[in-house]
This record gives C-alpha cells, structure tokens and sequence, in this order.
C-alpha cells in the first residue's frame, strides 16, 4: 500500500520524479530544457510552490503567471492545450505511481485548475499583445486603442 504525501520530502520526490518524466518527453521537454539553466533551482523553486500549496506553508515566492506567459512568448504563442494535457497526465501518473490519498487528489484537483488558469492567461496575455500591436491609434479608432 502507498502512502499519502505528508511532508516536503514527499513533495520533492514527486517534484524531481515528474519532471524527469517531462525532460525526456520529446513532446514538450523543449518548452522546458530550453529556458531552465539551472534544474537544481527549478526543482527547489517548484517544491516550494507545491508545498505551499498543499500544506499552506509560505516558502514559494513568484509569479506563475508572468513566467509563463514569457514562456509563451519566447516560443511565439505555440504552447497549446495539447502541452497542457500532456503535463498534467505526467502529473497524474506520477502521483498514481508514488503516493495515494486525499493529498493525491486535492493535487490532482489544483494542478487541473492550475493549468486551465495558466493556459487562459496565456491565451489573454496573446490577445493583449496582438491588440497592442495591430491597433493603429488614429483618428476615431483612436479611443479602441490601449494606452
């Protein structure tokens, strides 16, 4: 029988163990091995952020949104929902394969919400800057325009 996830060691073996799985995808391992220099940082970065999650205890400090959304941007607005889908049954087989319990669904339950949140805000932040850059602000269509 396999155990819940009760503490920060728990949380850095799913951390480290998914994303060894996402590193080697051909799929969408470029997204990720491209711009993360330095993985040991990463990995810490990012068990800070599902420990914080999970347990409430604030050690993450950063903003998902804005990282992403540069993601996004360096790879010229081809990250698509397929990624998203692909990242998340990586998450839900490793948490399957390592742990069991309410800790595993309620990780479940945020990282599905986690990634709709980040694909949606990546797909507002495209429209922005595609707005920002078609929008001519003269005459009348001038008040359409976005300062």
């Amino acid at each position: 029988m396999k155990k819940d996830i009760e503490n920060r060691t728990d949380v850095s073996l799913l951390v480290h163990t998914f994303y060894n799985k996402i590193r080697a995808d051909k799929e969408i391992s470029p997204y990720f091995n491209e711009l993360i220099q330095d993985w040991d940082s990463h990995l810490e970065k990012l068990t800070d952020f599902w420990e914080t999650n999970l347990f409430g205890i604030r050690k993450f400090k950063g903003n998902p949104i804005e990282v992403h959304n540069k993601m996004d941007e360096h790879f010229n607005g081809q990250i698509s929902a397929n990624e998203f889908g692909i990242w998340l049954n990586y998450w839900f087989q490793t948490l399957d394969s390592l742990f069991e319990g309410e800790n595993v669904e309620i990780l479940k339950r945020r990282a599905r919400k986690m990634g709709s949140f980040l694909y949606l805000n990546m797909f507002k932040n495209r429209t922005k800057n595609t707005e920002t850059q078609t929008c001519l602000p003269t005459g009348r269509l001038k008040k359409l325009c976005k300062s």
